[in-house]
Formats: structure tokens, sequence, C-alpha cells
């Protein structure tokens, strides 16, 4: 059964298809102007080996922990199938 994840950026994933899970990093985020917006977090996310089955997730720690809590909970938060 495809369970999917919504990801921040607006992509689903099937939480079914994930291999692996990297360590969650941070980041220092800045915007165009050099201003500081604080720490960013970003996770990898694979369903396969190959580089073109690999996602970035990147955002605020709430986001990348929501998605996160998401794949690993076997279920509950999962967003309806895309229609696309």
């Amino acid at each position: 059964m495809q369970r999917w994840i919504k990801l921040p950026d607006g992509r689903f994933v099937d939480a079914g298809a994930i291999v692996y899970i990297s360590r969650p990093e941070t980041y220092a985020r800045i915007d165009e102007d050099g201003n500081d917006l604080g720490i960013g977090y970003s996770v990898n996310i694979g369903t396969g080996i190959q580089r073109e089955a690999q996602i970035n997730v990147t955002g605020s720690k709430d986001e990348v922990f929501a998605v996160l809590r998401a794949i690993l909970a076997g279920g509950g938060q999962a967003a309806p199938a895309p229609t696309e």
C-alpha cells in the first residue's frame, strides 16, 4: 500500500518506497541581501541508490521533523495521493 507524504516544497514521496534517511544537518540561512535568517535544517531521503532517487528536504526545524515524524509514524499524518 502506498502512503504519500507531502514534503515542505509541495512534492510527494511514497513513504513505503524510502530506503534510507540521512542524519539531519543544520546550516546557516541567509537571504539574497546577506541578512541572517537563522538556522535551517536538511535531511536526505533516498528511494534508491541512484542519485536521481535521492531527495533533499530542507526547511525549518518544524517542517523537516514533521516530515520525518510522518515517515516514521507508519500512518497518521499521511497526505492523500497526488492527482498529477
